[in-house]
């Protein structure tokens, strides 16, 4: 007969060897995934990719910057165009009216073919009176039609322009709002990097990008500045005068701005109007070669044209620069400089 004996039951001793060696692994695989892990960024690590993620935001800005302002264009001719469309409307209308007078005179005066008419007119000079002003009422008929195809075809055309234009402020109103959450996204990315870094490290950058934008100096002198002249002179002061008000994405002051909002206003002060975006304003005036020929009131355009800053003299420019920062001056050179104009 076949044994039925209990299996044996493993050891206390033998239980406590494997939890342990199950403990040990399970360190072992986290320490493991620690190391595989991506180490925390360095401060000057954070400090490069927040600088790319601020540069692309800035240029989504001026994107959205410029999408507004065409917008803005947009609707100003749509609605102008929509107006004379209505008025082209009414005049076509009221030359259709004109028209069917015209041809229902014509039909009670016409029913009959003229030679029967003369043949039983009792009075054929009456007869011939009527004949007349039959020929007139067509003519003028005629020139009613001709007048009404004329209207027509300015009323289509109209129509087709206003149907494009709505369209396109149709795709503008589109880019506008692609452009402002590209804008937020970069911004957002931007402050989640600068939220790893300790307060320490964060005082430490800031003292760096500010040692860094005065060219070295420990602070900047704007009290021997070059004279600027007629309405740079105007554009300068006014510049000057926003320091320390903050930047906004899209403002254009007098309180806020953004790089290209700061040059717009302070232009307006001196009655210039420059273009709004800053790649725009880099092709407005003259050219200069060169920064030790730029004179106070020159723009530089400055990362192929998505940022300027207005130069003051003595190496110095004014400028709103990014999120979280207030219009500063700065060193010329502390950005790549794309082209110089003067206004």
């Amino acid at each position: 007969m076949a044994s039925h004996r209990r299996p044996k039951q493993p050891s206390r001793a033998r239980v406590s060897v494997f939890t342990a060696a199950a403990a040990t692994a399970v360190a072992i695989s986290a320490q493991a995934g620690a190391a595989h892990a991506d180490p925390k960024p360095t401060k000057e690590q954070v400090k490069t990719k927040v600088d790319n993620l601020y540069e692309e935001a800035e240029q989504a800005t001026e994107k959205y910057n410029g999408a507004k302002e065409k917008q803005q264009q947009l609707r100003k001719q749509a609605a102008q165009l929509q107006d004379r469309v209505a008025r082209q409307q009414a005049e076509v209308s009221k030359l259709q009216l004109n028209l069917g007078a015209l041809a229902s005179a014509q039909y009670r005066s016409g029913g009959i073919d003229p030679t029967v008419q003369l043949m039983l007119s009792s009075n054929p000079d009456e007869f011939l009176a009527k004949a007349s002003s039959t020929d007139q009422v067509s003519a003028q008929q005629a020139d009613a039609l001709r007048r009404l195809q004329e209207q027509q075809r300015l009323l289509d055309q109209q129509k087709a322009e206003a149907s494009s234009t709505l369209a396109e402020l149709d795709r503008t109103t589109r880019d506008l709002k692609q452009n402002k959450s590209q804008m937020q996204t970069r911004l957002h990315e931007a402050q989640a990097l600068l939220n790893t870094l300790t307060v320490q490290e964060r005082a430490a950058l800031d003292a760096a990008d500010a040692r860094a934008s005065r060219g070295g100096a420990e602070r900047v002198d704007l009290g021997n500045l070059p004279p600027a002249h007629g309405y740079a002179a105007v554009a300068v002061q006014a510049a000057l005068s926003r320091q320390g008000m903050a930047y906004v994405s899209g403002a254009t002051g007098p309180s806020t701005f953004d790089c290209s909002g700061l040059m717009l206003w302070a232009y307006s002060q001196a009655g210039v109007t420059l273009p709004r975006i800053a790649s725009a304003q880099g092709t407005v005036g003259t050219n200069v070669p060169s920064l030790s020929q730029a004179q106070p009131g020159d723009l530089i355009i400055y990362y192929g044209g998505s940022h300027v800053g207005m130069y003051i003299g003595n190496g110095m420019v004014v400028h709103a620069p990014r999120p979280g920062k207030s219009v500063e001056v700065v060193s010329a050179t502390s950005m790549p400089i794309s082209v110089i104009r003067r206004i």
